[in-house]
């Protein structure tokens, strides 16, 4: 399956009275290589081990490939993952026809929020609320794998 995403700062923490749902991720990397990438996610009392390849050279899309997996699985791999846990309370926000994921991040990404919206397309167009930022679609330094090894603290 294909990912196709764009990512944005976000300016302002108006986004939060808007989200109908929010809850708390943990994730870590068993490989953050930047060809493929080993997630392991526990949000929402589930654990998820996801796949994702490269991405294309605009960051626009990449392979992606999700299985769920228990709380305890989930438990256990984050001890294997590399240095550098990722803590962070995601929120849900439609805004038209899209639903805004944003991150808050704590820990050593303390201060860093990040919107992303899924599209059907790398063309299709989206309304943009006024508190999304800067673009930074196709920017590693805001990958989540990057973020567990350069986290935002240090910048």
């Amino acid at each position: 399956m294909t990912e196709i995403e764009r990512k944005f700062l976000v300016k302002s923490d108006a986004f939060k009275v808007k989200a109908f749902n929010l809850y708390h991720i943990k994730q870590g990397f068993l490989n953050s290589h930047p060809e493929r990438t080993v997630r392991i996610r526990l949000n929402k009392n589930q654990g998820v081990l996801t796949v994702k390849g490269k991405s294309t050279s605009d960051g626009l899309s990449r392979f992606e490939w999700e299985k769920q997996i228990s709380v305890d699985e989930a438990e256990s791999l984050l001890q294997l993952c590399e240095i550098g846990i990722i803590d962070k309370i995601r929120y849900e926000v439609k805004v038209g026809n899209h639903i805004f994921e944003v991150d808050e991040f704590y820990g050593d990404n303390n201060g860093l929020i990040i919107a992303e919206v899924e599209l059907n397309s790398e063309t299709e167009t989206f309304e943009k609320p006024d508190w999304l930022g800067e673009e930074v679609t196709g920017n590693v330094n805001y990958y989540n794998s990057n973020l567990s090894k350069q986290p935002f603290k240090d910048w």
